[in-house]
């Protein structure tokens, strides 16, 4: 099952779900604020989708400009990453599109079309 962890006020969000229900796709929508992946889940993400850590969080959000994340994370370990990420699904790059076998943080719909 397609899952897409998204935040109902995102306009990318909106505009991904709607490109997913007029392509006919079935698909879980999880609400990344309040169920949003743990660490577990996101160390499984990372390392199914192949990408960057870096790539899951969310550059353009309010947190990540309040916590200035853009000077920290560079000399951030990894294990803290994936904690900060699991600590807030509003740092977690949005939406995030999970298939059986791949991982998108964001919604570009070439690759989205690809995975799907």
């Amino acid at each position: 099952m397609t899952e897409v962890y998204c935040y109902a006020k995102c306009s990318t969000c909106k505009k991904a779900l709607k490109w997913l229900d007029d392509n006919g796709i079935t698909y879980k929508a999880i609400d990344i604020k309040a169920d949003h992946p743990d660490e577990e889940t996101l160390r499984r993400l990372h390392q199914k989708s192949g990408l960057p850590l870096k790539r899951f969080f969310n550059t353009s959000g309010q947190l990540y400009r309040e916590l200035e994340l853009s000077k920290k994370l560079p000399d951030m370990r990894e294990d803290e990453m994936f904690r900060l990420l699991a600590s807030d699904g509003m740092l977690v790059k949005r939406p995030l599109l999970v298939t059986e076998d791949a991982v998108l943080p964001g919604f570009k719909e070439e690759d989205w079309r690809k995975a799907l």
